[in-house]
């Protein structure tokens, strides 16, 4: 799926792509969950080989994802379907969404790059779909070990894909500083 390189496939939808520093929305907030939530993945590292992707997300990321929306009451949904036409359609693997600020995150079993890209379709998705006025879209793509970000400027129409990577579990602290920064954001 999607064996383009990313910025041929979101040209395809007249949107541009840049490979750059992201600087992102991050939290200063006291993590007072953070100990908890460290915990839990390094048990659930023990656990569970990963191999498939439904192991990745039920023991790495949806935990993550569930404890940041109860702190910033953000709404999660999984397995969120979104059809713009029938080029853009599909399901997000997560969706989270509070006021003006929303987050979706990709799910892949190894391939960040390729996973990228097709984050990138989502997030032209999104645009195409959306009524608010949030003028930056953000989204992650995670293989549950490593998380890499983007961003969708809706009206540059320029898909940035961060050259940082967050990695799980030893960056979680940056990580949830991000997340929760992005749901706590008026973009």
């Amino acid at each position: 799926m999607l064996p383009n390189p990313t910025i041929d496939v979101v040209a395809e939808f007249e949107y541009s792509y840049d490979r750059t520093e992201l600087q992102l929305p991050r939290s200063f907030a006291d993590i007072s969950y953070l100990e908890f939530l460290q915990n839990y993945l390094q048990r659930n590292i023990k656990l569970f080989n990963p191999t498939a992707e439904i192991s990745i997300r039920e023991f790495m990321i949806a935990p993550i994802l569930a404890e940041i929306c109860d702190q910033t009451k953000a709404q999660l949904y999984s397995e969120y379907p979104i059809n713009v036409d029938e080029k853009l359609k599909g399901t997000l693997d997560y969706y989270l969404h509070k006021s003006n600020s929303l987050l979706v995150i990709e799910a892949k079993q190894s391939d960040i790059r390729r996973g990228f890209t097709q984050l990138a379709v989502e997030l032209i998705a999104l645009d195409q779909s959306l009524d608010d006025q949030s003028s930056i879209l953000f989204g992650a793509v995670t293989n549950g070990d490593d998380w890499k970000f983007g961003t969708l400027n809706r009206q540059q129409k320029l898909i940035t894909e961060d050259i940082k990577l967050y990695r799980v579990p030893e960056g979680l602290e940056d990580l949830v500083r991000v997340l929760v920064g992005i749901l706590s954001s008026e973009a």
